[in-house]
C-alpha cells in the first residue's frame, strides 16, 4: 500500500480560488462576520508566511498569517486554516500551522496571535492570552491564543489588534 505524504508550499497567486473554495468548505458564509475575519479585510495576508497542503497534485489546506499589531507587539493573526473534509484527521492542520508559526517567529514576528480551540493549537506552541486584546467585534477572549519565543510578549497584549502595513 502506497501512502501520499502531503507537500508544504508557499501559497502562490494561482491557489486562490481553490483556498477560497476550501475556506467555503469548512467555514460556509458565517465566516465572514467573525472577528478576526474584520481584522483580515484591514489589508492582505502575507504569502511569505501562508502555505497550502498538496497531495497528488491538488491543494487540500491551507493556512494564512495577516501582519498584525496586537497592543504594542509586531505580529501575525493565523488563519484562517483549513483543510478539505476528505482529508481531515491526518495531521495535515497541524502541520501547516507548525511550518506558519516557524517561519513567521523565523523571520522576526514578534507572536502569531489567533482566535480557536485551546486544545488542539496549545500542544502547538500557543497559550491564552492574559491581558485584554480587543477585536474589532465580539471575542471569546478565553479563545485567544498566542505563540512567541519572547518573554515580554504577554505583557505587550493588550490593546486593539488591527492590521499592519
Amino acid at each position: 500500500m502506497t501512502v501520499i505524504q502531503p507537500v508544504y508550499l508557499n501559497e502562490s497567486p494561482s491557489h486562490q480560488q481553490t483556498i477560497e473554495t476550501i475556506n467555503e468548505e469548512a467555514f460556509g458564509p458565517g465566516r465572514f462576520v467573525r472577528a478576526a475575519e474584520r481584522v483580515r479585510e484591514q489589508g492582505p495576508h502575507d504569502p511569505r508566511l501562508s502555505f497550502i497542503a498538496v497531495m497528488d497534485d491538488a491543494v487540500v489546506g491551507s493556512v494564512r498569517l495577516t501582519p498584525v499589531m496586537a497592543g504594542s507587539v509586531s505580529g501575525h493573526l493565523l488563519g484562517p486554516l483549513a483543510v478539505r473534509p476528505a482529508f481531515k484527521n491526518l495531521g495535515i492542520g497541524k502541520e501547516l500551522v507548525r511550518i506558519s508559526v516557524a517561519e513567521a517567529l523565523r523571520q522576526g514576528s514578534e507572536a502569531v496571535v489567533l482566535v480557536g480551540d485551546a486544545p488542539y493549537y496549545c500542544p502547538l506552541g500557543f497559550e491564552p492570552v492574559k491581558a485584554r486584546l480587543r477585536f474589532p467585534g465580539p471575542v471569546d477572549a478565553a479563545r485567544i491564543l498566542v505563540a512567541s519565543n519572547r518573554d515580554d510578549t504577554q505583557d505587550r497584549l493588550h490593546g486593539k489588534i488591527h492590521w499592519r502595513p
